[in-house]
């Protein structure tokens, strides 16, 4: 009697989903290996794409989700999408995404999947369905603790779904040489000198490009030009990419490698470092071959025309033997080995005036090998963030902006004013934590989070409660404290492992938007896009991706890779007096000096900044457990060290650097009531402005166009903050009227659900994001003070 889970697996593997011994094939086996195996979806949309081609877009399918649940559900609901659509199954069939992800009815799972196995789509592939006459019954009782076995198992701890791949062994059959010459076989024989040995390494440089060059054209001339009379432009640059600017660039390369060869092959390593740059298109073909063999596997499932004009095309290359989904890797693999070749080839070289380039060119071909990896690893990135980016309701600003995602999921959130735990779906990025609550399969943005601002700590008081009440759920929490100590949040997790996983993926956020050594040797070293390839100023290798891929110093302009912050050399001008106003693109967090400091005690080591009582100093770095701060003062942007107990955090923006509003298009200056109302009588709704009511104890007002009609809003100015609700909170009118872009202002007045979209001064239907200034993310995003405004009419409206 075999367990029908088990039956379940052989079926898998039977399907080519699972490769033949996988772990659930052996005999200390359990159901949960399967469980594992199958919930971040990936293997479930593999399965209909191997039973019916083309039943399923792999373009829909996230092969990496990793550490992110958001990517996970979404692979588990197209599975169930298209059993629904395309196999028929009837929803009572299936199962709920989450008794997958969370395991918590596994049974529903494999009901479901021994349906699919009785298909007749899956019956015409003669695979044996599931369950069989002797099935062991009862297999409910070994699916019921599983759910808790899920709690305590990440889904990326193993490689559930590496099925062992052939590119190599296809890259050896086509690109090898035969070392055919009698002398070379003689040398063999014989035993070989190093000499010897090297010009047979660069014999096969030599012999393998032309080789690899000789792929590339056959590529060309018998698949993509016959293929252009039955497939479109796009199609045809969707499938072969940019495999014409590959051909041009070996076409050259080949012909100074042949040059150098046939001379001695001194010069081989600075061929290579010739060609490095130009080589960096590799890393476009790369971050596309997985877009590129999907695109051809659905025109094979789904014209007749394509498979025939393969089949013919297959005949005239390499005798039929390989596909062209096949050759189609080959550069990728090709651009990969260029740094084994020259390993080897340095291996056999003495010391002679060479050997130093050589080691260059390995170096440089090793450096190409990781920025190729990093930009197709960013290119999967950004696919990630395009899909969070439009299944968060109201966001106005550009996810791309936050850096890489580093975890999403389900917590319970308590904000240090708001006591109550709430339901959040978290989404943490380099640069912010975006809090929404789940909406079916969408997501309603509540808070956007900036890490510039915060420091995290555990909490363990926390976890002393929770070994007293034994591990009670959704008990294990962390903090997140404002450094100017204002509002902060707390964050509990299921699970004492989900939150060791989530404050670790905290730490390494933190610590790549504040690196520890950002301001070593008087540098101001911040995360950075560059538009450009760029190579670091400390190793000269290159700073790799395609977005934040290293750190800009906004002093003096240099690039470097976070781990030569340390090694980079001074810099030009930070360590200056000089005015570098222009230069400076971050504001951190204002502090105003409590009492004079002229230098003593000084910083161990730093320069010292000295102010009076009353000064305004720009926080660049400081951490609440420090005795030594560095600032800037915002009078004459002198910068140093200074003690952190004589500052306090600044209660209101200082008059020195207000904002001039009367730039800005929502900005009306002095208007009253009826003269708002018919500047927006032409209006479409959503359409706003903030005037002046200089004779009015509030002095300022928002006036906004909303179903017809004109409603007026008091801006509310007290105890240094300004609000429209008390429910929300914010230190300048700017900010406020930044929060409220992206913001429905029914979180304050439940009849006026809409955003502030369109300026007064701006054309009719133009969004707020096209201003001059964006929305743009302060940290007063999440400095908005909380609190649930009781139900009701609005309370604050402009009478």
């Amino acid at each position: 009697m075999t367990e029908g889970w088990r039956q379940c697996g052989r079926w898998l593997i039977d399907c080519k989903v699972l490769p033949v011994d996988h772990r659930v094939v052996w005999p200390s086996a359990v159901v949960f290996d399967l469980a594992q195996a199958l919930r971040d979806g990936v293997l479930l949309c593999q399965l209909l794409h191997n039973l019916s081609p083309g039943s399923i877009d792999l373009k829909d399918i996230n092969f990496r989700p990793q550490m992110s649940q958001f990517l996970c559900l979404k692979n588990i609901r197209t599975f169930l999408k298209v059993c629904h659509d395309k196999f028929g199954l009837r929803n009572c069939d299936l199962f709920d995404p989450f008794d997958l992800f969370d395991v918590r009815d596994f049974g529903k799972v494999i009901a479901a999947l021994s349906k699919i196995s009785y298909h007749n789509i899956a019956q015409t592939k003669g695979i044996r369905p599931f369950p069989s006459e002797d099935t062991t019954e009862n297999d409910d009782d070994i699916y019921r603790s599983l759910e808790e076995l899920a709690d305590e198992h990440d889904l990326g701890e193993n490689d559930t779904y590496d099925v062992p791949c052939e590119e190599d062994d296809i890259y050896e059959d086509i690109i090898k040489v035969e070392n055919q010459q009698p002398m070379i076989r003689y040398m063999q024989k014989m035993g070989m000198t190093e000499d010897d040995k090297r010009n047979c390494c660069l014999l096969e440089i030599r012999e393998t490009e032309d080789r690899y060059y000789r792929t590339l054209e056959d590529i060309k001339n018998y698949y993509t030009i016959p293929l252009k009379q039955i497939l479109s432009v796009q199609e045809i640059t969707n499938i072969f990419l940019n495999l014409e600017e590959l051909i041009k660039v070996h076409f050259n390369f080949l012909r100074t490698i042949e040059l150098s060869v046939m001379s001695g092959g001194s010069t081989i390593g600075q061929v290579f470092l010739d060609y490095k740059e130009k080589l960096l298109i590799y890393g476009e073909y790369c971050s596309h071959i997985e877009y590129s063999q999907k695109t051809l596997d659905q025109l094979i499932a789904t014209r007749e025309d394509v498979r025939t004009k393969l089949e013919e095309c297959s005949l005239k290359v390499q005798e039929g033997k390989f596909k062209l989904q096949d050759l189609l890797v080959i550069p990728m693999q090709r651009v990969l080995k260029y740094h084994l070749l020259l390993k080897e080839l340095l291996s056999h070289t003495a010391d002679s005036p060479e050997r130093h380039t050589l080691k260059e060119a390995l170096d440089a071909m090793q450096d190409l090998a990781m920025y190729i990896n990093e930009v197709k690893r960013d290119k999967e990135t950004l696919k990630k963030i395009s899909e969070f980016q439009n299944s968060i309701e109201n966001l106005q600003v550009n996810l791309e902006e936050f850096g890489r995602p580093k975890i999403d999921g389900e917590l319970k959130v308590r904000s240090m004013v708001n006591q109550a735990k709430q339901d959040r779906y978290l989404f943490l990025f380099d640069k912010v934590v975006i809090v929404c609550k789940r909406r079916g399969y969408n997501y309603e943005l509540k808070e956007i989070i900036e890490l510039l601002c915060h420091k995290m700590n555990d909490d363990p008081m926390n976890n002393k409660d929770i070994k007293k009440s034994h591990g009670k759920m959704w008990s294990y929490g962390f903090f997140l404290i404002h450094l100017q100590g204002k509002q902060g949040f707390q964050f509990f997790c299921k699970t004492e492992d989900m939150k060791r996983k989530w404050m670790e993926q905290f730490e390494m956020a933190m610590s790549n938007i504040k690196p520890e050594k950002a301001t070593a040797n008087h540098h101001n070293f911040q995360m950075f896009t560059f538009d450009k390839t760029t190579n670091c100023k400390a190793c000269k290798m290159f700073l790799r991706g395609t977005f934040y891929q290293g750190y800009f110093c906004s002093l003096c302009g240099v690039g470097v890779h976070k781990e030569c912050l340390e090694t980079i050399h001074a810099c030009k001008i930070g360590g200056s007096t000089d005015d570098v106003d222009a230069l400076i693109t971050v504001s951190g967090p204002k502090m105003v000096a409590v009492q004079n400091y002229f230098g003593n005690p000084a910083p161990p080591g730093k320069p010292v900044l000295t102010f009076q009582k009353d000064d305004v100093i720009e926080l660049l770095r400081g951490d609440p457990n420090s005795q030594w701060w560095e600032g800037r003062l915002l009078l004459t942007k002198k910068s140093g060290y200074f003690l952190s107990s004589l500052v306090e955090p600044c209660p209101v923006e200082p008059l020195v650097i207000r904002s001039d509003y009367s730039k800005y298009p929502w900005f009306a200056g002095n208007v009253e009531r009826p003269q708002a109302d018919n500047l927006l009588k032409g209006h479409v709704s959503g359409t706003y402005l903030i005037r002046e009511r200089p004779a009015e104890a509030e002095r300022f007002a928002i006036s906004i166009k909303f179903n017809d009609e004109v409603k007026h809003i008091k801006v509310v100015e007290k105890n240094n903050w300004i609000h429209i609700t008390e429910a929300k909170k914010f230190e300048s009118l700017l900010e406020l009227v930044e929060y409220y872009q992206m913001h429905s202002l029914k979180e304050s007045f439940k009849q006026l659900d809409t955003t502030l979209k369109y300026p007064y001064k701006s054309r009719t239907g133009r969004s707020c994001s096209s201003s001059p200034r964006g929305p743009v993310l302060r940290a007063s995003t999440s400095l908005a003070r909380t609190r649930p405004l009781p139900s009701g009419q609005c309370s604050r409206h402009d009478r």
